[in-house]
């Protein structure tokens, strides 16, 4: 029982744009700033992980930070991390309490960062129950999690420029 999850396409965009600024400025020699919403930012440099048990660790850091406990219930619920199989994106399996992240696709971990994580945790971090309580997947409230995790463990200038794409692609942010 969910309610249209309208945004995803449009998050997963933003999501994708903000991995792809981050990917070039860790290849340019040029540096890491880029301009938006009217500033000049200097992008972060943004983890990778080697394995499940890299994954696990990142997870179960980032919910132990005293900022996040006291900011989010759920920060206190253990969260496992799993690979999973196929060519699939990484997913959150809500009653489980577990993040399945695919491990190589075509020779490249292409899911194994930390935006892709964090994106997870944000799903793990949603206090309702979506079997009894409609809601979209990647609606407002997700965003707005999403926008908080990034700017608390990642750095302010990489929520500030995912909100700025969010804001170019249309997605709410509540």
């Amino acid at each position: 029982m969910s309610a249209r999850d309208s945004q995803r396409a449009r998050v997963y965009e933003s999501e994708t744009l903000l991995r792809t600024m981050i990917d070039r400025a860790d290849a340019a020699d040029a540096g890491r700033s880029v301009e938006i919403g009217g500033s000049t930012v200097t992008l972060p440099i943004e983890r990778r992980f080697a394995s499940i048990d890299s994954v696990q660790t990142y997870v179960d850091a980032v919910l132990a930070r005293g900022d996040v406990r006291r900011r989010y219930s759920r920060a206190s619920r253990r969260c496992r991390v799993r690979a999973r199989a196929g060519q699939g994106a990484a997913h959150y399996e809500h009653d489980a309490a577990v993040i399945a992240v695919p491990l190589h696709v075509a020779g490249r971990a292409w899911a194994m960062r930390e935006l892709v994580v964090l994106h997870e945790i944000a799903h793990h971090l949603e206090d309702r129950d979506p079997e009894t309580t409609p809601h979209a997947a990647h609606g407002p409230e997700f965003t707005a999690r999403f926008l908080d995790l990034l700017d608390r463990v990642v750095g302010p200038e990489a929520a500030f420029v995912l909100r700025c794409i969010f804001g170019r692609n249309d997605v709410r942010v509540g």
